[in-house]
């Protein structure tokens, strides 16, 4: 997992061959752009567009990847993304390969809580149970760009 400012992202460009064109389509991203999945680079770079809202930490499932990593950038609002080691967490529904996810129950031990709010980026790797969509303090709308790159 890593947990920092848009403004540096050139510092990690060079980790991943696609994180050039993601973090440039991030940078040009225009917020007025509706709700949806966009292709980057063809299906293996593509940026998903969601707006809702977030909620008790009670109500957010965990979950995890194994065939693409996130970028994810909060636009607008804020939210709590908690953090941990997949390994730690138990499965409540099996691998789904067509949507390249598996959901978690709740970690039995203090996860790292992650704000993300405008400006900053979380990348997570197959490795990085996560549980996006958590409120702080009180439910608020959120406008959220979801970069999916192949690992």
């Amino acid at each position: 997992m890593i947990h920092d400012l848009l403004a540096n992202a050139g510092t990690y460009e060079k980790l991943h061959p696609d994180f050039p064109k993601a973090f440039a389509w991030l940078k040009a991203f225009d917020p007025s752009t509706p709700d949806g999945k966009y292709e980057i680079d063809g299906p293996g770079l593509t940026a998903g567009v969601q707006r809702y809202e977030t909620k008790p930490d009670a109500e957010k499932k965990w979950e995890a990847h194994e065939m693409h990593g996130d970028i994810q950038v909060v636009f607008a609002g804020e939210e709590i993304c908690g953090h941990t080691d997949v390994r730690t967490l138990i499965i409540t529904e099996p691998y789904n390969p067509a949507k390249d996810v598996a959901k978690y129950a709740h970690p039995a031990g203090p996860p790292t809580r992650l704000r993300l709010q405008p400006g900053s980026f979380t990348i997570f790797l197959p490795q990085d149970g996560h549980q996006p969509g958590v409120q702080v303090g009180q439910a608020t709308s959120v406008l959220k760009v979801v970069i999916k790159f192949r690992v």
